[in-house]
């Protein structure tokens, strides 16, 4: 995950999420460095969520603070794609 290296990278979730939970491990397997928004801890944090991109769904990830990232694929039978993921966070470096 070398491209991420320089770019800072904020997941929101929640804890009672599944696919923020399969997120999650998926970034510490990749040692992919991030940081946590909590959704319903964090005052503010749902709100910029869904006004930003218009969704209520977790987890995103904001990167550089600037382009969101959906964090699950409900597209895929198990709800996650890496190479989904991937494409997504390159373009989003980009």
């Amino acid at each position: 995950m070398d491209f991420l290296k320089d770019h800072t990278l904020a997941v929101y979730s929640a804890a009672w999420c599944p696919d923020c939970q399969r997120l999650e491990r998926w970034m510490k397997e990749k040692q992919v460095s991030h940081e946590q928004v909590q959704i319903d801890q964090d005052e503010g944090a749902a709100e910029k969520l869904e006004q930003e991109t218009g969704k209520q769904a977790i987890p995103f990830i904001l990167v550089d603070g600037k382009k969101w990232v959906r964090g699950y694929h409900k597209e895929e039978r198990t709800r996650f794609s890496e190479s989904t993921l991937l494409t997504e966070l390159r373009e989003a470096v980009a």
